[in-house]
């Protein structure tokens, strides 16, 4: 039982990782992802997060072989 997790940009480099599994917990939620695989890293402010490729909230209930990934918010001029 496992949660694919993928960083993107300045995360993937802040991270060390570009991707990881963590082990699936019930009621998970998308903090407690990013605690198990960010390994102590502090989570940015405007983190974008998609779980399955859909933007999710921080309150999402993580299901067993879900994929989240982490990006940074877009910004351009």
């Amino acid at each position: 039982m496992a949660v694919t997790v993928k960083f993107f940009a300045n995360l993937r480099e802040s991270v060390g990782i570009s991707s990881t599994t963590v082990e699936y917990v019930p009621d998970m939620k998308i903090a407690d992802v990013w605690k198990a695989a960010a390994k102590g890293k502090e989570r940015p402010l405007g983190m974008l997060t998609a779980v399955n490729m859909e933007y999710a909230k921080d309150d999402v209930v993580i299901r067993d072989n879900d994929e989240v990934a982490f990006f940074p918010m877009v910004s351009g001029g």
